[in-house]
């Protein structure tokens, strides 16, 4: 098990472009070594998504894994354990819809974000194949707020309204 230590609000390393990853080392020992340490790392703190500067290593990979399919949201489709390698976002749907977000990068803390409704995914697979999925409602905002640490952005950033932004208690005291 390889674990990782998640970096938080404040560390520099969160800010900064992550580089795209060589495709011919997907499918490497570093490559799964990566692949391994962002999943026990996801699976240890309870989360369902981590970008890999989160963990500190600065390549545009990502994991996401819902099995809990019951949210403060009401049900969403589980999305088995997959990786995105150099993954790109196309906005399908213009039109935006808020979620109330938390990152294993700000603990303790929640704050409402809007964001688009629709994308389309394109990236490589963990074994480098071409893949292109599309998303909506709450997956699409699951998967713009991992891909938006590929860019050194986070929720709070995204935060309109300073107001919406509160701690984990508060927001199920009063916004829930």
């Amino acid at each position: 098990m390889a674990v990782r230590e998640i970096l938080k609000l404040g560390n520099p390393n969160l800010r900064q472009r992550a580089k795209d990853y060589c495709s011919e080392l997907i499918g490497s020992d570093i490559f799964f070594q990566i692949v391994t340490d962002l999943r026990d790392s996801l699976h240890q703190s309870g989360g369902i998504g981590l970008a890999a500067p989160q963990i500190d290593i600065p390549f545009r990979i990502l994991v996401i894994e819902i099995t809990n399919t019951s949210t403060r949201y009401g049900e969403i489709q589980p999305l088995p354990f997959e990786v995105f390698v150099n993954p790109v976002i196309s906005v399908i749907d213009q039109k935006k819809q808020g979620f109330w977000e938390g990152c294993l990068s700000v603990p303790g803390m929640m704050g409402y974000v809007e964001r688009p409704k629709k994308i389309k995914v394109d990236y490589l697979n963990e074994t480098g194949e071409d893949k292109s999925a599309f998303f909506e409602d709450f997956l699409a905002t699951v998967f713009q707020h991992e891909l938006d640490h590929l860019d050194g952005t986070l929720y709070v950033d995204r935060i309109a309204d300073p107001k919406l932004f509160a701690f984990e208690e508060e927001y199920r005291r009063f916004h829930v």
